[in-house]
């Protein structure tokens, strides 16, 4: 059987955990696809384009044929790879919810399985996520200049109750020239914004989403236009830390990286370090000087800190004094300091 269902009732049935079959290309699929979706293609990559340049050219009887020989030879392979999926019901899409997830689904009705095709496909869904996330919801930022541990605050504060989203664990990187070490590849655009909306549509939309500040581009990864904007409107909460204990929490989070890359991260800003402290970074470098290497590292990052909070409005930024970097004691003074601006709020 062979049900088109909204995206909303596809997004439901996919949390309790049916499998979702992606039967685009897969160029389609590593470019973005819906989180916990399998690559299933009906084509390969060449297959689609020559099916594609057929439809453009030839017309759509020409394209269908061809579709039909590439498709044909491995109906088999399709069956039994479903079957190895151990479900009666299955979900799937196309690109518009068209020709091949209702090609896949029927043969896959026809082996025994009831199918749920994504009506208007991964196009509808990527139209559907960004009304989402470009909807102002109750947001709260936090900064605060680098290696004051903020990532490690907003956990915590994830673990005790509180709205959280990790941006910067989405992307695959931690912000600045130094972020890719120690961290995986990172995701498309594309699909940073589709793991995104996966943890921002089950939140409660009437409690605040804690945020950390972070600048449109993370790393390669760019964030929503309209999500930021939104993001820049919100409170922040700027969390201070004596540079002491950032310099410290730099060189622990850094322990064990290779000094080539902390290299080829100091060359990434030379152009902004000057020539000076990028020759004073590489001979700290030189002599496992981590210490100093942070420091100057920072001076630079403070300035421009400070320079992004000068732009935000004066009245909606607030600060907070935290003695360290600890993760559980910072994240319980900034729950503190949250009941209170509540409070005021009301």
């Amino acid at each position: 059987m062979v049900t088109y269902i909204s995206i909303a009732d596809f997004l439901s049935l996919r949390d309790r955990l049916l499998p979702v079959l992606d039967v685009r290309s897969p160029g389609e699929y590593v470019q973005g696809h819906i989180p916990q979706a399998v690559p299933f293609p009906l084509f390969s990559n060449e297959e689609r384009k020559i099916v594609g340049t057929l439809f453009k050219e030839s017309g759509p009887e020409k394209a269908f044929l061809a579709g039909l020989d590439f498709a044909g030879r491995k109906m088999s392979e399709y069956v039994r790879n479903a079957a190895s999926l151990h479900s009666h019901e299955l979900l799937l899409y196309c690109w518009r919810g068209g020709k091949r997830s209702e090609s896949m689904a029927w043969l896959l009705s026809q082996a025994g399985h009831t199918c749920y095709v994504l009506e208007g496909g991964y196009r509808a869904y990527r139209r559907y996520l960004h009304e989402t996330l470009d909807k102002n919801r109750p947001v709260l930022v936090l900064g605060g200049m680098t290696g004051s541990n903020k990532t490690g605050m907003l956990l915590a504060l994830k673990k005790s109750g509180h709205q959280v989203i990790d941006l910067e664990g989405l992307a695959c990187h931690k912000g600045s020239a130094f972020g890719h070490i120690n961290e995986p590849q990172q995701p498309t655009t594309e699909f940073f914004e589709n793991l995104l909306f996966d943890q921002w549509r089950i939140l409660d939309p009437f409690r605040p989403v804690w945020l950390e500040d972070e600048s449109r581009s993370i790393g390669k990864v760019i964030l929503p236009q309209q999500f930021y904007n939104n993001k820049r409107m919100a409170p922040l909460l700027v969390i201070t830390v004596p540079l002491k204990q950032r310099v410290m929490h730099l060189v622990d989070d850094y322990t064990g990286v290779e000094n080539d890359k902390l290299k080829d991260a100091v060359m990434r800003i030379s152009k902004r370090l000057g020539s000076n402290r990028v020759n004073a970074c590489l001979l700290a470098l030189k002599n496992n000087d981590f210490f100093t290497v942070a420091e100057i590292a920072l001076e630079y990052y403070d300035k421009a800190y400070r320079y992004a909070i000068s732009q935000h409005n004066g009245d909606s930024v607030f600060y907070l004094s935290l003695p360290d970097t600890n993760a559980l004691s910072g994240a319980e003074k900034i729950a503190e300091w949250y009941r209170e601006y509540f409070q005021k709020a009301q």
